[in-house]
């Protein structure tokens, strides 16, 4: 969330001394960036606007330690003719809710200020409009899916449980005709050399308004810069089933790079 500039975290930053390597990297420590977080992103090869736009996520290292982690698909809202805003939709590692497990669908306008949303049917611990009380599983595939409201400019997310069925967080008032600039990304506010945590992302589509299915080929691996705050031990892969993001490891993938789709 942090490489985007104005999607800012949610929780401030954290204490600590971060160390560095003697090549200078850091690989241990709090992030010092602006929101106290180390962020990964993965960038969809898929040009054009969508009416919605889906990714299974799985949590196959959970997190162990009371830090916040939160893994999310990101699309932003177009017009037709410029970006308004983004918002976000994926599940939190969230110590202060009920089993450290929470969901998560906000975003901001462009050029800042969060957006509004409808009053979700969810419960939340801390009285937050964008995150709610929601239990999940690790290794255990959850479906994320934004898509048009009934209403103009509404976005619902939801996500599919493979034993609850869909669950619709709520309707966010991003504005807008449709999606664009779609990425999935891990969050982590966690110490750089905190135990492991690793993610998969699977089967990325985005559908047009003919319910036609698109999927990106191939995604940009980005990493938060070490002058951002960024931890440099977290890497991107490719694995038989999905794309993987890992933290505490050795970087092998480079910033930058192109990692195919399975």
């Amino acid at each position: 969330m942090t490489g985007v500039g104005w999607l800012r975290g949610f929780l401030g930053r954290s204490g600590g001394t971060s160390r560095q390597t003697a090549a200078g990297q850091r690989v241990a420590g709090d992030p010092p960036s602006a929101n106290g977080a180390s962020s990964l992103h993965l960038f969809w090869h898929l040009d054009g606007h969508f009416a919605a736009a889906e990714v299974t996520l799985e949590v196959l290292e959970a997190p162990v330690v009371d830090r916040l982690y939160f893994w999310a698909l990101q699309a932003s809202f177009s017009d037709g003719r410029r970006e308004l805003g983004a918002a976000h939709l994926g599940l939190q590692w969230h110590p202060s809710y009920p089993g450290s497990t929470a969901v998560n669908w906000g975003g901001y306008r462009n050029g800042a200020g969060e957006l509004d949303g409808s009053a979700s049917a969810l419960p939340s611990t801390l009285g937050n409009p964008n995150t709610r009380d929601l239990v999940w599983r690790p290794a255990t595939p959850y479906r994320l899916r934004i898509e048009r409201g009934d209403e103009p400019g509404a976005w619902r997310g939801l996500v599919v449980d493979p034993d609850r069925g869909p669950v619709e967080i709520r309707r966010l008032y991003g504005g807008g005709t449709h999606l664009c600039s779609l990425m999935t990304w891990s969050e982590v506010f966690a110490r750089c050399e905190h135990p492991p945590v690793t993610v998969r992302w699977s089967d990325p589509v985005a559908h047009d308004d003919d319910g036609r299915a698109h999927r990106p080929a191939s995604v940009s691996v980005n990493y938060q810069s070490h002058a951002d705050g960024g931890c440099a031990n977290t890497d991107a892969y490719a694995d038989s089933s999905g794309l993987c993001q890992r933290t505490a490891t050795v970087r092998r993938t480079p910033l930058g790079a192109t990692l195919s789709v399975p």
